[in-house]
């Protein structure tokens, strides 16, 4: 049933209804459906940093007395609210490609045997592993599918590195099988997941925490190892905030106790001011809410393509298990480019594309109600059906 009639009753029996008020929404009209790539503002985050500009004004460098201790006061906030984690076992730091760094090349320094990566990950992921293959002197197995042959093989693996969501499918991975399987430590990408799904079992991670932890554009990521794990990483980035006692300023590096000994230089105030209203609203809400919902949008989603977008020619790219879906899902096309575009500049629905032929649609549970799911694939069909795209639109840089 494609009524919007439906779609209003289940946000009138939503939850969640009440947090999309928490967000800055200058035009009602706007639907927007990236919220995988860029959270939403929260109000609560314009107050506070407005409020970081008079405390930096009135206390100057006296203000590092309380911000000293943002990247774990954040972490831990984090780690509750999305990972399950225990205090002290997550920080945020730097971005997820240097966090990446960080844990692969510890564990790379202890373990020998190859690299095992998803041959389809985001590409920082098979970047930063090109490096550290070359840089360690190790061979890199990629795979897609196959991956539990690959990982009961019986060859010699020193690390796995795997995304808990796929960017662009939206395929939901079994944290807690893959680690029983796996012979090596995995670190996990949650870039797709945290504050949508929590992962079960794991040991190493690190993720974004602009989509859907809500904290601003480029704010710096996550790093997660558990408490029975950290002993005796050593960051390859040895920098004075991972010393155990920085200000000694001593001569030696000697690696922090517990997973302060991932950070490396100052860390950005206002970022991890931002980050921390934008979690609290996560933790407010409740991981087991939201993931309720985003398979219940993700699903509604689903439902409408088949009966509108697959006469059109669109195929649903992403799982239909959704319990197998983070909170996106991918539509393709193969005018997907042009009508993507269209969708932005002509429908006011905002998604975004992904090489060669998806369109994703991100389905943030905090802000997304059902009735925006129903009246974007609404203007998507009846944008096709009209033909009012340009099939020639040349790529812009964003994508």
């Amino acid at each position: 049933m494609t009524e919007r009639a439906r779609a209003e009753r289940l946000d009138a029996d939503d939850p969640l209804a009440g947090f999309r008020e928490r967000f800055v929404i200058e035009d009602p009209e706007t639907i927007y459906l990236d919220g995988n790539s860029l959270g939403r503002l929260p109000l609560a985050t314009r107050e506070r940093t407005n409020a970081l500009l008079d405390q930096w004004g009135t206390e100057l460098v006296r203000g590092w007395d309380e911000w000293i201790e943002l990247p774990q006061r954040v972490g831990d906030l984090i780690g509750a609210a999305a990972l399950g984690a225990q205090p002290g076992e997550t920080l945020v730091s730097d971005s997820t490609t240097v966090n990446l760094f960080k844990l692969a090349g510890a564990l790379l320094a202890e373990n020998q045997g190859q690299i095992v990566g998803d041959a389809g990950d985001f590409p920082t992921n098979r970047y930063v592993l090109d490096g550290l293959m070359e840089l360690y002197g190790r061979s890199l197995h990629r795979t897609r599918d196959g991956l539990a042959d690959v990982l009961t093989s019986g060859e010699e693996i020193a690390l796995v590195c795997l995304s808990h969501v796929d960017y662009r499918t939206g395929e939901l991975l079994d944290t807690e099988l893959l680690e029983a399987l796996s012979p090596a430590p995995v670190i996990w990408d949650l870039s797709h997941s945290a504050g949508v799904a929590q992962p079960k079992g794991i040991r190493y991670a690190v993720g974004a925490t602009y989509k859907y932890l809500n904290g601003g554009p480029g704010a710096p990521g996550f790093l997660y190892v558990s408490e029975g794990s950290l002993s005796p990483h050593v960051s390859p980035i040895q920098g004075w905030f991972g010393h155990e006692q920085q200000f000694e300023m001593g001569d030696h590096y000697e690696p922090a106790r517990g997973v302060r000994r991932f950070l490396t230089g100052t860390p950005n105030v206002p970022a991890l001011m931002a980050i921390e209203e934008g979690v609290k609203i996560v933790a407010e809400a409740g991981i087991d809410r939201l993931r309720a919902k985003a398979e219940a949008l993700t699903s509604y989603a689903a439902e409408l393509h088949d009966e509108w977008l697959a006469p059109l020619g669109f195929e649903l790219w992403s799982p239909r298990d959704p319990a197998r879906r983070g909170a996106h899902v991918s539509v393709r096309h193969e005018l997907a480019w042009p009508i993507c575009r269209a969708l932005i500049e002509r429908a006011n629905v905002i998604p975004d594309f992904r090489e060669p032929d998806l369109i994703r649609l991100g389905f943030a549970p905090l802000y997304t109600r059902f009735v925006d799911v129903h009246e974007a694939l609404d203007r998507l069909r009846a944008l096709v059906e009209r033909g009012d795209y340009d099939a020639s639109a040349p790529r812009s840089r964003v994508t």
